[in-house]
């Protein structure tokens, strides 16, 4: 018992020792070269914390134009994942950094086409991956694809 007492002391004591947080600044990426947020300041186009790289939907956007590049899926996913590489580039990353990517078709049927698109920017190691169908993409694109980096 007298060795419980001793030990209460040294428990307080660690207990209360203050860490530092492990938390990362989050730096804000923007450019040029992809098409600028929808409404600015509503969400950014890709944000970093410590070497992660999160990318917001990107669209088969024009950057210049802010219109999309064409009606066809074909087009629109090209020009998403031209979009997609800017941002990276911007940021210091390239395509083969991309470890996760979340894929938004307005049609299942064309997964076959997008997957014949997609897999010639993702050759090698591809990242994880989900596809779905969604009702709506905005602007009424074909195709959204978000995606993570890592270096």
């Amino acid at each position: 018992m007298r060795y419980l007492l001793l030990l209460i002391p040294l428990f307080l004591t660690i207990s209360c020792v203050k860490t530092e947080s492990s938390s990362q600044p989050k730096e804000i990426i923007r450019t040029d070269n992809a098409p600028a947020p929808a409404s600015e300041g509503v969400y950014s186009q890709a944000v970093r914390s410590g070497n992660t790289l999160y990318l917001s939907g990107q669209i088969g956007l024009i950057p210049e134009s802010r219109k999309l590049v064409a009606d066809d899926l074909e087009s629109q996913t090209h020009q998403t994942l031209k979009n997609i590489k800017a941002v990276l580039e911007a940021a210091g990353y390239s395509i083969s950094d991309v470890v996760k990517a979340q894929v938004f078709l307005d049609d299942i049927n064309d997964y076959g086409a997008f997957n014949d698109i997609y897999t010639t920017y993702f050759s090698q190691d591809p990242p994880a991956r989900a596809v779905v169908e969604v009702s709506r993409i905005p602007l009424d694109a074909k195709v959204e694809i978000m995606v993570t980096a890592n270096k």
